[in-house]
């Protein structure tokens, strides 16, 4: 090889070398894999001394995982043993970690920072070391309450057209533009649902916990607004069956309310409630990802 053929990284360490007799021989990667064997080695993704004793500690204070360890040392199990009295579970030839209860979010949460992967990867990540019960439910939820990766998210596909503008209100309580969201886990007052509105002109959100999306909880959550605020001069809707009734119509014809209905299939026709709706879903998660079925409190 010339000089002049040499590429620009490889360059620099010929002219390093040049004070030296040397001859180039290529070894093919076959006889190189003890130079490979370091960057190859498959370790553990936060294997360390420090986990390792933190899981110890936190499966002593675990009742189950405490009296699991005392029924091994009577009765040795095919599927768990224990090491240095660490619980560990056989899974297909591999020895996991067995996670207590109090730690399995914070292991997730720092498997799933790595990288802030998708939920497979970070699932395949953590089932490399350890051992969680339904670890798929708690990774879409730490995934779900992951601030860097809602900020970062955006849609992806082909984008609408552009649409017909609809004017905006110029003073308050002129026009609504109201959604449902749902279905969310069922209170024990089997409310499921969500009924939004949101003034056009000051962008204040009234959340409402419904237990359908009938035209009835439309109506008795817009009936509620009338009796505080009075009618507005117009409400924005899609073209779902709670807002395209004959109840509906005939409400919004007796109040004087003209009623504006969004292109089926274009979301940001109604863009201002879509908008809320991926605000409000995120914050209700984290707020109440202990207890899910208790989402209606912040909302109250």
């Amino acid at each position: 090889m010339h000089k002049k053929d040499l590429p620009a990284k490889i360059a620099r360490w010929a002219l390093m070398l040049e004070e030296f007799d040397y001859e180039v021989c290529h070894r093919p990667g076959r006889q190189m894999k003890h130079v490979d064997a370091l960057s190859r080695y498959p370790i553990m993704m936060i294997s360390s001394h420090d986990i390792t004793q933190k899981i110890k500690d936190a499966q002593n204070k675990d009742e189950f995982i405490s009296q699991l360890k005392s029924a091994i040392k009577i009765t040795p199990s095919d599927e768990y043993f224990l090491k240095n009295e660490i619980l560990y579970k056989l899974h297909k030839n591999s020895e996991l970690l067995v996670v207590p209860e109090m730690m399995q979010r914070e292991i997730v949460l720092h498997a799933h920072a790595q990288g802030h992967f998708a939920s497979k990867k970070t699932e395949s990540i953590v089932s490399q070391e350890f051992y969680i019960p339904r670890l798929t439910k708690i990774v879409q939820d730490v995934i779900t309450n992951c601030v860097p990766c809602i900020l970062s998210s955006r849609k992806a596909g082909k984008q609408e057209g552009f649409l017909h503008p609809i004017s905006k209100s110029d003073q308050p309580l002129d026009c609504y533009h109201c959604d449902f969201l749902g279905p969310v886990p069922s209170t024990k007052k089997c409310y499921k649902h969500f009924c939004t509105v949101i003034d056009s002109f000051s962008k204040f959100v009234w959340i409402y916990p419904v237990k359908s999306t009938s035209t009835k909880d439309a109506l008795d959550k817009l009936n509620l607004q009338q009796t505080i605020f009075g009618n507005p001069s117009k409400i924005i809707t899609h073209k779902g069956s709670a807002f395209t009734s004959t109840e509906f119509q005939n409400f919004c014809q007796d109040e004087s309310i003209e009623h504006i209905r969004i292109t089926t299939g274009v979301p940001r026709g109604n863009g201002q409630i879509e908008r809320m709706h991926e605000t409000i879903i995120p914050v209700l998660t984290k707020l109440t990802i202990e207890e899910p079925e208790k989402w209606f409190k912040p909302v109250h």
